[in-house]
């Protein structure tokens, strides 16, 4: 291709050399009839280079270029089947498009475009529907202008979208939510916001279910509780064939028991969003009661060590972290055998606050480490039948973390033993514990 357009050009000059030599012979004026040639060429070249610049701005989509010949006419042909070539991809590219703002315009879901700073690029019929959006006017305003939850605001400012996030729908208090972002390109996000609506209802039954269910067993389980106690203070009075049947009773009424007190603190924690209150937790006075607690629950057969910051603290519910804190310790006490240590270790870095509860114990195998926040989760059914677990503990640490913007982390070695840690932002972290002075 190089070779034509090459050839082509030394053509064309060797032609006005030629004739301008040739004019110059027959009027003896060499000099004068090089530059007349030369100066013709370049009027000609000139003059296709206008026509050019003429098709290109002012010609339409189908219109065929000048008629010219030699390189002029390649440029002219070459240009024009480029620019087929695109209107044909052009045409292909908005095909596509159309067919996928169809597809998603059909969606039940809400499919909204942002772009890196947060601002509206393209939605679907849906996200009208959902959000309330208006088109045109809506476009390029801040997503958080018109979604002004204040969790909304936190979750869309975080930039890490691995939960989904369930709010109330901004158009009606009936209609609950769920958002679903996704970065992709330069930082651009694709958010999808599905109505949840039924499933958040049954959840709710299911909710009320278990706390109605369990909080009218409290009453008979506590009448059972105390006869049998009863019974069993006058134990010697009783044949001894029923002491072991009255004491296995007491033993799974207690049982009983438990497990409804952490029914009814599970269904607590998911009727609210946040703590019960937010109030300055000293976390290492905290601990060192539980670690006293742990050390009565042992019976003096593990070693229990504290390692905590004394100025770090953090704004929450005492007792929600009271309660999340000494799970964990207690696993490790209970599925730890004798002999064994556990370590508490509360500390900050430059990601926050960190409470980290280590045992020696047997471990747990990976593929049991993504489930064992779920309700009733056994890692051992025995094992768990042995030390009395209701199966919900780490549940309540879930939602305890959830309600102080925290989370859990599991590193677990079969064999090794196992270390529980929650992970505390700095914006939990309580005002005193942030300034040394107090």
């Amino acid at each position: 291709m190089n070779l034509d357009w090459r050839t082509l050009l030394l053509r064309r000059l060797l032609s006005v050399l030629a004739i301008s030599l040739l004019l110059g012979l027959i009027s003896g004026e060499y000099a004068w009839s090089l530059v007349a040639g030369l100066g013709l060429y370049l009027y000609w070249n000139l003059r296709q280079l206008v026509r050019l610049y003429l098709w290109v701005k002012h010609a339409g989509p189908d219109e065929l270029p000048p008629e010219s010949s030699g390189l002029w006419g390649e440029v002219f042909d070459a240009i024009y089947h480029l620019q087929r070539r695109n209107q044909q991809a052009r045409g292909r590219l908005q095909a596509v498009i159309d067919r996928v703002q169809q597809s998603t315009a059909a969606l039940k879901d809400a499919v909204i475009m942002l772009d890196a700073q947060g601002n509206l690029e393209w939605w679907n019929q849906a996200a009208e529907t959902l959000l309330g959006l208006k088109s045109p006017q809506d476009g390029g305003q801040p997503i958080t202008n018109l979604v002004r939850h204040p969790r909304f605001h936190e979750y869309f400012a975080q930039n890490h979208y691995a939960e989904p996030l369930e709010l109330v729908s901004p158009v009606s208090e009936r209609i609950r939510l769920q958002f679903q972002v996704t970065l992709y390109g330069n930082g651009q996000h694709l958010m999808l916001v599905r109505d949840v609506t039924r499933v958040h209802q049954l959840e709710q039954m299911r909710k009320d279910f278990v706390a109605n269910v369990s909080h009218e067993l409290r009453t008979p389980l506590t009448v059972l509780s105390g006869y049998l106690e009863t019974l069993l203070d006058h134990a010697d009075s009783l044949e001894a064939r029923w002491r072991r049947p009255l004491q296995q009773m007491q033993q799974q009424s207690l049982r009983m028991q438990n497990l409804l007190s952490d029914l009814l603190m599970l269904a607590s924690l998911e009727a609210r969003d946040y703590p019960a209150d937010n109030r300055h937790v000293p976390v290492k006075a905290l601990l060192a009661s539980i670690r006293s607690d742990a050390l009565a629950l042992s019976a003096g057969q593990h070693v229990i060590e504290l390692e905590a910051d004394t100025g770090l603290a953090l704004k929450g519910s005492e007792l929600e972290l009271r309660s999340a804190f000494s799970n964990l310790v207690f696993n490790a006490v209970k599925y730890t055998p004798a002999g064994g240590t556990i370590r508490m270790r509360w500390w900050r870095d430059e990601q926050g606050a960190h409470l980290a509860v280590s045992d020696n114990g047997p471990g747990i195998e990976a593929k049991h480490l993504p489930r064992l926040t779920e309700r009733f989760y056994r890692v051992d059914a025995s094992r768990a039948a042995n030390t009395g677990g209701t199966g919900l503990g780490l549940a309540i640490v879930k939602h305890v973390l959830i309600h102080h913007r925290a989370n859990l982390s599991i590193d677990s070695t079969p064999g090794q033993g196992s270390t529980f840690t929650c992970h505390f932002s700095s914006a939990q972290l309580s005002q005193a514990a942030q300034d040394p002075e107090d």
